[in-house]
């Protein structure tokens, strides 16, 4: 499997990603403002066990390429890039949701501060990735075996962490499957490789992994709600960790084959820009949701949560597409030159030619 396929598959993983995760926020959003149920809330609790943490996973796929760079260099890349986007899009959404719903430039004020320490909103993966990045990148120096650092990890992610701070929670939560896919990379490429040159083993091998995950997530127990979901026995501690890992690596394996089929391949293009639809779904998606409910265009649950899942998905790509060709807002999707650590490449240093990095 040459460099050019992995990163086809990779693209095409992240793009699987981010739907599942516009439909979740866009299924949910809605199902809590109509107290109606719909077919994308089947498809979101179905994908519970792997949504979240296959973006973790994926995330951490080629850190390994990174992190024996010093300090300055792996976080600028890895912890800086994130914050610096993280800021922009907290600072809009609030001065938008917080603003208009307030009128207060104190609320508004008083907001932007507690997103510092409480991540605001949807945003809360991005500065989580922050947040992980740099934890790798210690664990690394202090040069703790990647078995002691997964089982802590994995102590984490299994025991019932609760602390109020958001940012602690999730770090705990997720920082495993980050960590995977940072330390067992060359193990999920060979899968994966696998995968491709024995397609239908492959398949017969999902086929099994998908009765077992659905059985688990919809065995006695489980609660569907219109603004949440809880699993049945796959939220046990310990088997959710291995449905968790099982289905990342079951969605990296149907996006490698998806990418042999050239109809597919704008999934991987799309995949690319999943920062960009991650950081601008959110507030399209409000908009449009907020309106059609007013105004009750659409009391169908079903098409309400698609059309402004599709809606949420495309707004993104509109902007970019606009942001690119008139050349005004760059910032909201490329880190600029003064947004780096002086001295390293991209930043003002004045050795180093400055340019903007993108959103990925």
């Amino acid at each position: 499997m040459n460099s050019q396929t992995r990163l086809d598959w990779v693209d095409a993983a992240k793009g699987i990603s981010i739907l599942l995760v516009v439909m979740m926020y866009s299924a949910y959003s809605v199902g809590e403002d109509t107290g109606g149920i719909g077919f994308l809330h089947n498809i979101i609790a179905y994908a519970t066990p792997f949504r979240m943490p296959e973006f973790f996973l994926i995330s951490g796929l080629f850190l390994s390429q990174v992190v024996d760079r010093d300090w300055s260099r792996y976080a600028d890349r890895r912890i800086v890039h994130y914050l610096y986007f993280y800021a922009v899009w907290a600072i809009i959404s609030i001065a938008f949701k917080v603003g208009l719903a307030t009128g207060n430039p104190i609320a508004v004020l008083t907001e932007m501060a507690w997103a510092i320490v409480q991540p605001h909103g949807v945003l809360w993966f991005i500065y989580v990735l922050a947040l992980v990045s740099a934890a790798v990148k210690l664990l690394h120096m202090l040069r703790v075996p990647h078995w002691l650092a997964f089982a802590g990890a994995a102590a984490l992610q299994i025991a019932p962490i609760s602390t109020g701070a958001y940012a602690i929670d999730q770090f705990a939560s997720f920082f495993v499957f980050f960590y995977t896919g940072y330390a067992l990379a060359p193990i999920i490429f060979r899968i994966v490789g696998h995968a491709q040159a024995r397609p239908l083993l492959a398949v017969a091998a999902l086929g099994v992994w998908a009765a077992l995950n659905g059985f688990l997530v919809f065995s006695p127990d489980y609660l569907f709600l219109p603004d949440h979901f809880e699993m049945g026995y796959a939220a046990l501690p310990g088997l959710n960790l291995i449905l968790a890992i099982a289905g990342s690596l079951a969605l990296c394996t149907i996006a490698a084959l998806l990418t042999r089929l050239p109809f597919m391949a704008w999934l991987s293009w799309f995949g690319k820009q999943s920062l960009v639809v991650y950081l601008a779904f959110a507030l399209p998606m409000s908009i449009l949701r907020t309106i059609l409910v007013k105004l009750d265009l659409i009391t169908d649950t079903n098409l309400l949560s698609l059309v402004v899942f599709g809606f949420a998905t495309i707004a993104p790509l509109v902007l970019l597409a606009l942001v690119t060709w008139t050349g005004w807002g760059k910032f909201l999707f490329e880190r600029p030159a003064w947004a780096h650590i002086p001295g390293t490449p991209g930043s003002l240093h004045p050795r180093i030619r400055p340019k903007s990095v993108p959103a990925e």
